[in-house]
C-alpha cells in the first residue's frame, strides 16, 4: 500500500492518519506528565498570588503582554546565563491558564521578578525608550491613571480557588486593605503590574532544584 498517494489523493486517510500521529504525540508526550510530582506539585517556596498581584496578571492578559513576552526558560545554556534558572512545570501550578510561550520580540519574564526595582518599572511601561534606548515596547501610561477594581479581583481569586488555588477566607478579607493606596482609593493598574512582575521566578530554589 502506497501511503503518501493514499494521504495526496484521499482527504479522509489524510484526516485519519493527522489524527493518529497527534494522538501518538499526546500519549508519549503529555499523558505521562499528569503523574509527575515536578509537573502537578508546586515548587516548595511557591504561594498562590496575592489579590493584587492578580490584578496585576489579569491586566498583563489584558494588555497582551504575552504577545512579546514569554515565560519560559528552555534548559539550553544560551537561555539559562541570560535569564536564569530553567523554568519547571511547578512553578506555574496555580497560573490559569500558564503563560509558557516561545514568542519573543521583547526579553523572557520568568526571572524577572526583583531584577528591578519598582521605579524602574515604572519607567519603563510609562515610556520604555526612557530606560531601555532600543526598545520597541509601546508605552502604557494610562495604567497609572486607572485603578484597580477590588471585587472584580476578590471574584476572580474565587474562581481560580475552584480549579485548585489554595485561596483562604484571610485572602479574600486581605484584598481590600492591600489593594488600596495612602491616599484611601484603589491602587493603579501599574502598582499592580509591577506587583506581578516582582514576583515572577522567585520561588523557584535555584539550590535544589539543578
Amino acid at each position: 500500500m502506497n501511503f503518501q498517494k493514499l494521504a495526496e489523493e484521499k482527504t479522509l486517510f489524510l484526516i485519519v492518519f493527522i489524527l493518529i500521529l497527534i494522538s501518538v504525540g499526546l500519549l508519549i508526550e503529555v499523558v505521562p506528565l499528569f503523574g509527575s510530582k515536578s509537573v502537578t506539585q508546586p515548587v516548595p517556596n511557591l504561594k498562590p498570588y496575592t489579590a493584587l498581584q492578580v490584578a496585576g496578571r489579569d491586566i498583563y492578559i489584558r494588555e497582551g503582554c504575552y504577545v512579546c513576552h514569554s515565560q519560559m526558560i528552555r534548559p539550553f545554556r544560551a537561555e539559562t546565563e541570560r535569564y536564569g534558572h530553567y523554568s519547571v512545570g511547578g512553578e506555574s501550578v496555580y497560573d490559569h491558564p500558564f503563560q509558557w510561550g516561545s514568542k519573543r520580540t521583547g526579553p523572557d519574564l520568568a526571572r524577572v521578578g526583583g531584577r528591578y526595582s519598582d521605579t524602574w518599572h515604572q519607567m519603563h511601561m510609562e515610556d520604555p525608550r526612557s530606560v531601555v534606548p532600543e526598545s520597541v515596547m509601546p508605552a502604557f501610561p494610562w495604567l497609572s491613571k486607572n485603578r484597580v477594581n477590588v471585587d472584580t479581583t476578590v471574584r476572580h481569586m474565587h474562581t481560580l480557588a475552584v480549579v485548585g488555588v489554595p485561596y483562604t477566607d484571610a485572602d479574600y478579607a486581605a484584598a481590600k486593605e492591600e489593594m488600596t493606596g495612602e491616599d484611601g482609593k484603589p491602587k493603579t493598574e501599574l502598582d499592580a503590574v509591577i506587583a506581578y512582575l516582582q514576583v515572577l521566578g522567585t520561588a523557584l530554589d535555584n539550590t535544589t532544584q539543578r
